[in-house]
């Protein structure tokens, strides 16, 4: 459980809260409509990349950013998308790292 979040299981799987789920099918419905296309959740970015010591060791992991939601606009424009009820530090930096290294600036809903 985080920040006072329940993990709700449902046909379509586990979302980390009500929120989440809740705009899970609003989007379902969205692109049933045609607005939105290639819905897809959980989708990983990678951010720095693992560093390694010269023996190829890894010495610190990757860090990535796990978007809730990605999608298509009907303009074709490409959404990421997350569920926030908590902007933590660690989420902030992400956000922005996610600007710099992939040009996606991630819509919070």
């Amino acid at each position: 459980m985080k920040y006072g979040n329940k993990k709700i299981v449902t046909e379509d799987g586990e979302f980390d809260s009500q929120r989440e789920y809740r705009r899970w099918c609003e989007l379902k419905l969205l692109q049933r409509a045609g607005e939105i296309s290639n819905l897809n959740r959980q989708v990983a970015f990678g951010l720095i990349p693992s560093q390694r010591d010269e023996k190829g060791k890894v010495i610190e992991r990757e860090v990535k950013y796990v978007a809730d939601f990605t999608y298509f606009e009907r303009d074709g424009t490409f959404v990421v998308e997350d569920s926030k009820g908590m902007r933590t530090k660690e989420y902030i930096i992400k956000r922005k790292l996610m600007l710099k290294e992939h040009g996606i600036r991630i819509k919070e809903v």
